[in-house]
C-alpha cells in the first residue's frame, strides 16, 4: 500500500532515491519497480534486515535488477549518512512526526537532494490524528515509546519544507479508510490487536489492500480530501 503517488516525483530509471524510515520497504521496492537505484534507511534495526531480505527475495525472483538495490542501512535521519546532493529523489513516509528535532531533519533531507531533485513527505493528517490523542494517551509520546510527539498542520508543514529553501509544488490526502481504523483502535487501547472489532476491521483493510474493488478505490477517492489518515506534500530543491 503505497501513500506516496510516483507519478508526482518524476523519478527515472537510473535516478539514485532515498527511503528514509523506510519501515519494511514500500516505497523502496516501488522505487526500485521503477528501475532506480535505491537506498533504504531505517533506525529499527529488524525492519532494515526485513527490506535487506526482502530485496534478496526480489531480485532473486527477477522481480528487480541486482543494480537497482543500492543498500539498507540503519541510521538517524537528522544526521544521515550521506553526502550532500546525493539523491535525486528522496521519500520519507510517516517519519517526521517521530523525531523531536523534525527541523534538523527536514534540513538533512534537503542537504542529501540534489539541485532540481525531489521530496516527497507524508505525516499524519490533523484532525484524525487529534481525535486520536484525544482517545488514547497511550498513542502519543511521551507515553508510548517511539510515539508521535506532534500533530502537524499543513500550514505548519509547508512552512518548514519551504524554510529550507525547498518549493512546495503539490499536496493531496490519502487513506481515508484507514483513519476509523486507528479511531478503533486508540477507543480500545492501540495495544489490543485481538478486540474483535479491530481484528474485523483490520481483516477488512487486509482484504481491500490485496483485492483493491473498484467501490472502495471510489470511496477511497471521494473521502481522501476530508477523511485521509496521511497528507501528502511534495517539494523540489532549487536548481
Amino acid at each position: 500500500m503505497l501513500t506516496i503517488r510516483f507519478d508526482r516525483l518524476g523519478l527515472r530509471p537510473g535516478a539514485m532515491f532515498l527511503d528514509a524510515g523506510a519501515g519494511f520497504g514500500r516505497h523502496a521496492f516501488e522505487a526500485a519497480r521503477h528501475g532506480a537505484r535505491v537506498f533504504a534507511l531505517d533506525w529499527a534495526q529488524d525492519e532494515v534486515v526485513g527490506t535487506r531480505n526482502t530485496f534478496g527475495a526480489m531480485i532473486e525472483a527477477h522481480e528487480i535488477p541486482a543494480a537497482t538495490y543500492g543498500g539498507a542501512l540503519r541510521g538517524d535521519a537528522t544526521r544521515l549518512p550521506f553526502a550532500d546532493a546525493t539523491f535525486d529523489t528522496v521519500v520519507t513516509s510517516e517519519v517526521l512526526e517521530h523525531i523531536q528535532d523534525d527541523v534538523t531533519a527536514i534540513k538533512e533531507l534537503h542537504r542529501v537532494l540534489k539541485p532540481g531533485g525531489t521530496l516527497g513527505v507524508t505525516v499524519p493528517t490533523w484532525w484524525p490524528e487529534k481525535i486520536n490523542w484525544m482517545l488514547s494517551d497511550e498513542y502519543h509520546a511521551p507515553k508510548s515509546p517511539g510515539g508521535h510527539v506532534r500533530i502537524y498542520s499543513e500550514t505548519e508543514l509547508k512552512a518548514k519544507l519551504r524554510a529550507t529553501g525547498l518549493d512546495v509544488f503539490a499536496s493531496h490526502h490519502a487513506h481515508a479508510l484507514h483513519s476509523p481504523y486507528w479511531w478503533l483502535k486508540c477507543a480500545v487501547g492501540p495495544s489490543n490487536n485481538d478486540h474483535p472489532l479491530v481484528t474485523r476491521y483490520r481483516r477488512f483493510l487486509e482484504w481491500d489492500i490485496m483485492t483493491a474493488p473498484r467501490s472502495t478505490r471510489i470511496a477511497e477517492r471521494v473521502l481522501s480530501p476530508v477523511l485521509g489518515k496521511s497528507l501528502i506534500m511534495y517539494s523540489r530543491k532549487a536548481a
